[in-house]
């Protein structure tokens, strides 16, 4: 099993201090199996109120963060 983390920004970011550290939007976490070769994602509001829910598949998850993480992997949902 493989796990990537990240953060989303959304256009200009707010900052926690004046231009020092950008918060995101958005915070995603990639579950990749190599053995099955099965994909999917937790995709979350960075917000208090958020709450996870059902993960979404691997074929989502890259528009929404116009990243390839598994290039030349052929990804099963």
């Amino acid at each position: 099993m493989y796990v990537i983390t990240g953060p989303v920004f959304d256009g200009t970011p707010k900052t926690i201090a004046p231009g020092k550290a950008w918060v995101p939007k958005y915070l995603y976490k990639l579950v990749y199996d190599a053995t099955t070769g099965r994909a999917w994602a937790h995709w979350i509001e960075n917000t208090n109120e958020a709450r996870a829910g059902r993960p979404i598949p691997y074929g989502e998850l890259v528009p929404r963060t116009e990243i390839e993480f598994l290039p030349g992997v052929n990804v099963k949902n």
